[in-house]
């Protein structure tokens, strides 16, 4: 499967879902601590190992705290992940709304945190990156619907 027809394999399982989707700016909810005023909706996918899914299950319950906290604490919200099997092979799909001033600098304040080092040991050899990529590919936006 190509990389297009496979993202948009997942666009259209985001849109099922009901998603709010994929890297949009949009008007902020009241609440949100630090920000511009306004939310970017961030959307990505990646493969998963058919043999981790239920370890990658397992660290990501509930009852784990991970890094929960850091999500929040480099604005990073809403922080859902879908698994689905497409043509045999396994991906995840993640979204999350980032209510912060600078994407890429919390990415990279948050990339030094002990824990999220650990964390990223532990579930990145679960994961298997697209064809051309080293981790997660952010998706297009291509609808949002509040």
């Amino acid at each position: 499967m190509t990389r297009m027809k496979m993202i948009g394999y997942i666009l259209s399982l985001a849109a099922v879902f009901g998603l709010g989707m994929l890297m949009g700016r949009l008007p902020q909810a009241s609440g949100a601590a630090k920000s511009t005023g306004q939310i970017r909706r961030v959307g990505m996918v990646i493969g998963l190992k058919p043999e981790m899914i239920q370890k990658y299950k397992e660290v990501h319950d509930d009852s784990n705290p991970g890094v929960r906290d850091l999500l929040n604490k480099y604005h990073k919200h809403n922080f859902s992940i879908f698994i689905q099997q497409i043509e045999g092979k396994w991906y995840e799909f993640g979204y999350y709304e980032y209510t912060g001033d600078d994407l890429e600098g919390d990415r990279a304040k948050q990339s030094k945190e002990e824990r999220n080092i650990e964390w990223m040991k532990m579930c990145d050899p679960m994961q298997i990156p697209l064809e051309g990529a080293r981790g997660w590919t952010r998706m297009e936006m291509v609808f949002h619907n509040d």
